[in-house]
C-alpha cells in the first residue's frame, strides 16, 4: 500500500488549522456563527494556499451535527463523510475537465433535489476553465439558487472568470504564506511526523515552497526521501557574480555547468529571473523579500554591487529570451546570447544598455558628491607642471569594470582647519579640472584659460593669460577659493598673476608705421600707380571730388557722355 503524502496527511480539517489566511477564516466563521452564510463564494489565490481545503471545511461546518464556535466537530458522521469523500451533501467537480454545458445542467438538476444534511454544497475547482456557454448556464442558478444550496467556486486566475459570475458571489482572496510562517509550519510537521533534516535543508524547503503550503510539504517529502540533506543544487550566485564583474566567459561557463547537471535552459532562465527579482526587491522594498534572513543579507550585498539599472535590464533581457525560447530549436543558444549581452555591455548598443550605462554613471557621480572626490584615484599629472593631464583618467586601465559603491562613513564632527597645514594629500593642481566642474558656469568659463603655476603651503598661484583677464578672474576669486578648499579638505587662498609666457596676440603696427598710396602720392605726385595695388573700397563710402582733386593736382572730372564721345 502506498504511503499517504504529507500534504494529504496534513490537509487542514478545521478553520483553526488554516495558516496564513486569517482574514478568510474570520469572515467564514462569523458567517456560520451568525447564520448569515452566503449562497455563493469565489475563492481565488495561488496554488497550494488552501482554497479547496477551506471549501471542504465550510461544507463540513454547514452540515456538522455538533458545530462549536463556527468550527466543525470532525467526529460526527457528516464530518467523517466529507473527509472521506462519500457525503451526499457535498458535490465536488473539477471544472478543468468538466467544463461543458451538460455538466453544468447536471449540477443544476442535482441542486433542486433533496439531500440528507442541512445544506447541499457544490465545490467547482478551477472554475475559470468553464466554457462561455457553461458559464452562461450557471448564471441563473448562482443568482437564485434553491434553498439551502451553497456554491463554492475556486480558481487560481480570477481575471478569467466572467464579470457576470463575479458579481453574483462573495469573493475571498487567499494569500501566499510568508517565509516565517512556512518555516514554523515545516518545523511543526517535522516534530509531529518525527522527521529529521538539517537547517540548510529546511531553508531549501521553504525557498522551494515559494509561499505555497502544499509545495513546501512536497519539497519536504523529497528531502526526507533523500536522507534528510539537500542534493548539491545549481547556485545562481555564479551568474550574478559574472554580471557584476562583466565577465562573459564566466557567465557562459556557468550556463554550461548548469545544463551539464541536467537543468533545462528554460528552467535556468526562469530561475535567473526569480533571483534577479529578489535582488530588485532587496533594493526597492526589502520588506517584500520572502527569503530567510541570512540569505536576504547575501542578496542585498549582491544587489548593491549589481545596481538597480543593471538588475532591471537583466530581467528584461532574460524575460524576452524566455518568450523567444518557446519556439526556438535551440533554447540554450538564446540563453547564452542573453547572458553575453548582459555581461558585455560593449557588445550591446541597444537603448536599454545605453540607459543602464548612463544609470551607472549617475550612481557613480552621486556617490562622489556624497563622499568627496577622494573616492576616485587622482588623475595622472604632468610631472613638469604638476597639472592634471587632460583625459588622464581615461588612461587608467579597466575603465569598463563597474565601480564598487563607496562605503558610507558617518560624518565626524567638523573641526576648524588651520590654514598653515593642509589636511589632505590631494594637491590643488591634481584636481583643477574637478574644481572648475564644481563652480558656476560663468566662473568656469572665466577660469578655463587659467592654470595653477605654483602651490606654496596654503597659497595657490593661478596665472591668467593677461592683465585684463586677471581683472575678470579677481571678481570671482572667492568662488574658486571655496571650491579648492572644499575638494581638498583644507583652507586655501588664491593669488592671481599674469602669465609672462602667454601669447600677446597680433602685434598691431603704430599709426606712423602705416604707409598708404595717399602718403606716397603726397611725397611724389608724379609717382606712377600700379592699378593692381588698388583695392575696391566699400560701396557705402562716397569719395569727395575736392579730395580727389587735392590728391591728384591737374586732374579734371570728365562726364560719362563726353568720355564716350
Amino acid at each position: 500500500m502506498a504511503m499517504q503524502s504529507l500534504y494529504r496527511r496534513y490537509r487542514p480539517r478545521r478553520f483553526a488549522e488554516l495558516r496564513g489566511q486569517e482574514h478568510v477564516v474570520r469572515a467564514l466563521r462569523n458567517a456560520v456563527i451568525n447564520e448569515r452564510e452566503g449562497q455563493a463564494y469565489l475563492f481565488s489565490g495561488p496554488r497550494g494556499t488552501g482554497k479547496t481545503s477551506t471549501a471542504r471545511i465550510l461544507a463540513k461546518v454547514l452540515n456538522c451535527q455538533n458545530p462549536a464556535d463556527g468550527e466543525p466537530c470532525c467526529i460526527c458522521a457528516s464530518c467523517l463523510a466529507v473527509d472521506n469523500g462519500t457525503s451526499y451533501d457535498v458535490l465536488e467537480l473539477d471544472a478543468a475537465s468538466n467544463n461543458g454545458v451538460d455538466e453544468i445542467r447536471d449540477i443544476i438538476e442535482t441542486a433542486s433535489t433533496l439531500s440528507p444534511g442541512r445544506h447541499r454544497v457544490f465545490i467547482l475547482d478551477e472554475v475559470h476553465m468553464l466554457s462561455k456557454a457553461a458559464s452562461a448556464a450557471l448564471l441563473k442558478t448562482l443568482e437564485e439558487p434553491p434553498p439551502n444550496v451553497v456554491f463554492v467556486l475556486a480558481t487560481t486566475d480570477p481575471q478569467k472568470v466572467t464579470e457576470t459570475i463575479r458579481s453574483r458571489v462573495q469573493h475571498l482572496v487567499f494569500h501566499l504564506l510568508s517565509v516565517d510562517e512556512l518555516e514554523k509550519y515545516v518545523r511543526w510537521v517535522m516534530q509531529d511526523a518525527d522527521l529529521t533534516i538539517d537547517q540548510d535543508a529546511i531553508e531549501w524547503v521553504v525557498q522551494e515552497g515559494n509561499g505555497s503550503a502544499r509545495d513546501t510539504l512536497s519539497a519536504l517529502e523529497l528531502v526526507v526521501a533523500g536522507g534528510g540533506t539537500v542534493e548539491a543544487s545549481i547556485s545562481l550566485d555564479e551568474f550574478l557574480e559574472a554580471l557584476i564583474e562583466r565577465d562573459q566567459g564566466r557567465a557562459l561557463a556557468a550556463v554550461a555547468f548548469a545544463i551539464q547537471q541536467g537543468l533545462d535552459p528554460r528552467n535556468l532562465a526562469d530561475d535567473l529571473v526569480r533571483a534577479l527579482r529578489d535582488a530588485f526587491l532587496s533594493l526597492m522594498s526589502p520588506e517584500l523579500l520572502q527569503v530567510p534572513q541570512g540569505r536576504a543579507e547575501e542578496i542585498s550585498l549582491q544587489a548593491l554591487r549589481l545596481g538597480a539599472a543593471m538588475t532591471v535590464r537583466a530581467m528584461e533581457v532574460l524575460g524576452t529570451a524566455l518568450v523567444d525560447m518557446r519556439h526556438a530549436p535551440d533554447p540554450r543558444l538564446l540563453l547564452e546570447v542573453a547572458v553575453v549581452r548582459l555581461a558585455s555591455p560593449a557588445l550591446d548598443d541597444s537603448m536599454g544598455t545605453l540607459m543602464t550605462r548612463l544609470q551607472i554613471l549617475e550612481d557613480t557621480v552621486r556617490d562622489l558628491k556624497e563622499n568627496g572626490m577622494t573616492a576616485l584615484p587622482p588623475a595622472p599629472a604632468n610631472p613638469t607642471t604638476g597639472r592634471a593631464m587632460v583625459g588622464g583618467r581615461a588612461l587608467t586601465p579597466d575603465i569598463t569594470a563597474p565601480i564598487a559603491p563607496v562605503a558610507r562613513v558617518a560624518a565626524a564632527p567638523a573641526t576648524p582647519a588651520t590654514p598653515a597645514a593642509p589636511s589632505t594629500s590631494v594637491a590643488p593642481a591634481e584636481i583643477w579640472p574637478q574644481v572648475l566642474s564644481s563652480v558656476k558656469q560663468l566662473v568656469k568659463a572665466i577660469y578655463n584659460p587659467t592654470s595653477i603655476v605654483a602651490v606654496d603651503g596654503n597659497v595657490v598661484t593661478i596665472a591668467a593669460p593677461n592683465t585684463s583677464h586677471m581683472a575678470r578672474c579677481k571678481a570671482h576669486i572667492e568662488d574658486i577659493e571655496a571650491a579648492i578648499s572644499k575638494l581638498c579638505g583644507a583652507k586655501y587662498t588664491v593669488q592671481l598673476t599674469a602669465d609672462a609666457t602667454a601669447s600677446r596676440g597680433i602685434e598691431r603696427p603704430s599709426k606712423d608705421a602705416i604707409r598708404t598710396i595717399v602718403d606716397e602720392v603726397k611725397e611724389d605726385p608724379y609717382t606712377p600707380i600700379d592699378p593692381a595695388l588698388l583695392i575696391e573700397g566699400p560701396a557705402n563710402i562716397s569719395v569727395s571730388v575736392d579730395v580727389l582733386k587735392g590728391v591728384f593736382p591737374g586732374s579734371a572730372v570728365v562726364p560719362d557722355d563726353k568720355k564716350k564721345k
